[in-house]
């Protein structure tokens, strides 16, 4: 991993460290100073704040106290108890917190050589698609000798606040780390996928098969390192920081650090009047005020079960601001989960291993049309696919994908006000099985996934496609937003994402020997009836197969029908315009196939544009003898090659 790590601001930490060193003298960080402009940009704090380092501030300063536990944090006076859940999180995770604390022995303070500490550390973040390592001094902002923002709850222990540090230098400041989210920051640690479900929205609270289906994919992606946090939204019925009657802090970000689903034995079947129980355990990052209601720390629920018990089920506690709820508890008092999947993409693994293909993009302006790549979402009908388009093929009968939209991290620009997240989604159209130019008109393709669009910088979908050809495009909700983006796709096997650039074939020089496209002609075969029988229960195994000058594309297989359905989409870009489109159907056999029949298609750009049906006649020209079974066919042509 060390040789792909982007080095922000160029600081490189040995080379620094060792300059230290030789001078005897602490790191002090011309690129993120101890002074104001690091700490805000607007709203000063209310006092003076001092920068200390760890010495200043005690005894026999470390990096760690007894190891990293999601416990160790605490949040400060800045609103980014956001950011203390997702190091709770992370905490919980040694492989991803050794990624982003990297060499945490070498840089831990060496009490026997004190001479070795330079007061520099480094840690790295996944930004935007690149891990990016980046360097701080140990000067941390205080107010009357105690740290002002994230800290640990073992005075000495320091590695929450300087992770803080190096994070709010990535950000500008400490003030751009107000008010943020809990997934960007996951994401951010890990390179995980994001994904945000509204439980409101959702109607989890009410409706339990959601509800079961909800709780067993948490349940997996915990299991497989997946990262959870969760929060109530601040509506207008309430108030930020403001305490439910539960218990819970409205607009607190706390940390999901256990999931069980529990089969009771037959005494507390009897007093819980049921056999499973299905719990969630929390972390509040300030380490105090937890959930009162039903299994909170001295609830009537605990009296029912024995210490026992607990240890064997799996119900305990570590110590303070954790806290158990029951899964239908914990979907009705919440309103939002972040959902971050560290998706397994490694080939030594006993889980699902995931074909992964990641793509950099941008929408830019230009007021020529075939050049703009800022279309705006699918509202927009003039403009809408002058956005960037991205193919993929789904190889199997059918394929889950996983799809995570990333917009570039805005808080950089938070300085000049324009710090916000752009509303962000796609869309994905099934389209024809052999297009390698860009779409310019939706006629035949298929709309089969739409995002939700969300100021978030992060949009996912998973979806459970069937075999073929698609296209994603990428949108801004409005049109003539400027801003770069990352696409990222997870399939069982290859998907050959790329880029649509092309808007039509190439003139070469080639083109002038043997000719250019004149004509485009787009088909779907909807269907195919009547066919003859042709096995002993009176069924056929039928596909088409389309041919159009050397070019021939067959269909997959339906099986045991004299009535199929298709759904199959060609494009063809045509040099020889008198050389018709020829449409067959055959029936697959294991020795030979066999000819069931064909029709034969001008595909001028005057013919009608509607669905029509065709009688299928045997082979020779349009005037063959007709056999049985007519095809469903939508056939659209033009001389102007960009408008398909």
């Amino acid at each position: 991993m060390s040789s792909s790590v982007q080095l922000f601001r160029g600081q490189k930490y040995h080379e620094l460290k060792g300059q230290c060193i030789q001078q005897r003298q602490l790191f002090e960080d011309p690129e993120f100073p101890a002074s104001d402009e690091s700490l805000f940009y607007q709203s000063a704090p209310p006092r003076k704040v001092e920068w200390k380092r760890p010495k200043d501030l005690c005894e026999d300063p470390r990096l760690f106290v007894n190891g990293i536990s999601s416990h160790d944090l605490h949040q400060g006076t800045l609103g980014n108890c956001w950011f203390v859940a997702a190091c709770s999180c992370l905490a919980l995770r040694k492989t991803l917190w050794q990624q982003v604390i990297p060499d945490f022995n070498e840089q831990e303070w060496d009490p026997k050589n004190p001479e070795k500490y330079a007061g520099i550390f480094r840690f790295r973040f996944w930004c935007f698609g690149e891990w990016t390592e980046v360097v701080v001094d140990d000067l941390l902002p205080t107010m009357d000798g105690k740290l002002i923002y994230c800290h640990s709850n073992v005075k000495n222990e320091f590695w929450s606040a300087l992770l803080e540090k190096a994070y709010a230098k990535l950000a500008g400041s400490y003030e751009a780390l107000d008010g943020g989210s809990a997934a960007d920051a996951i994401v951010d640690f890990t390179g995980a996928v994001a994904e945000s479900i509204d439980l409101v929205q959702g109607k989890y609270g009410e409706i339990i098969s959601e509800q079961m289906k909800l709780f067993e994919d948490l349940l997996k992606v915990h299991k497989r390192g997946g990262l959870i946090s969760c929060y109530i939204a601040v509506s207008s019925g309430n108030t930020n920081e403001v305490e439910t009657e539960m218990g819970l802090i409205i607009g607190h970000a706390y940390a999901v650090t256990a999931i069980r689903k529990l089969r009771l034995g037959e005494r507390l079947m009897f007093s819980f009047k049921a056999e499973k129980l299905f719990m969630i355990r929390l972390r509040n990052p300030w380490g105090k005020r937890e959930w009162i209601g039903p299994w909170s720390d001295s609830s009537e629920e605990w009296k029912k079960v024995s210490n026992s018990e607990r240890k064997s089920l799996g119900l305990t506690l570590e110590n303070d601001g954790e806290f158990w709820m029951t899964f239908e508890d914990w979907c009705k008092n919440f309103t939002d989960v972040d959902i971050c999947r560290v998706v397994n993409t490694s080939y030594f693994s006993i889980h699902k291993t995931w074909e992964k293909k990641m793509m950099r993009g941008a929408w830019a302006k230009n007021s020529e049309p075939l050049l703009n790549r800022s279309g705006g979402c699918f509202d927009n009908k003039e403009t809408f696919l002058q956005n960037p388009q991205y193919v993929f093929d789904v190889k199997k009968t059918e394929d889950k994908v996983l799809v995570s939209l990333q917009q570039e991290d805005r808080r950089k620009y938070r300085k000049e006000g324009k710090g916000d997240s752009i509303p962000i989604g796609f869309e994905i159209f099934k389209v024809e099985d052999n297009r390698c130019y860009r779409l310019h008109k939706l006629t035949v393709q298929e709309r089969v996934a739409t995002s939700l669009y969300m100021n978030t910088r992060t949009v996912f979908l998973k979806r459970i496609l069937k075999q073929g050809r698609y296209i994603l495009i990428p949108t801004t909700y409005h049109p003539g937003i400027i801003s770069k983006f990352i696409l990222r796709l997870f399939t069982d096997v290859p998907s050959k994402l790329r880029e649509l650039k092309a808007d039509k074939p190439k003139m070469t020089c080639w083109s002038l020997l043997c000719g250019y496209p004149r004509r485009v002609t787009q088909i779907k075969i909807h269907s195919a009836e009547g066919l003859q029988k042709q096995d002993r229960s009176g069924g056929a195994d039928p596909y088409v197969l389309i041919k159009c000058e050397k070019q021939n594309i067959r269909s997959s297989v339906q099986h045991d029908t004299t009535s199929a359905v298709f759904d199959t989409q060609v494009i063809f870009y045509r040099k020889n315009i008198n050389s018709p489109i020829i449409i067959q159907v055959w029936n697959s056999n294991i020795l030979c196939d066999q000819f069931l029949g064909q029709a034969v298609l001008a595909a001028s750009p005057s013919d009608p544009r509607e669905e029509q049906t065709l009688q299928l006649r045997g082979r020779g020209s349009r005037e063959a003898a007709e056999v049985p079974g007519h095809i469903t066919v939508k056939v659209f042509s033009s001389d102007d090659l960009v408008e398909l």
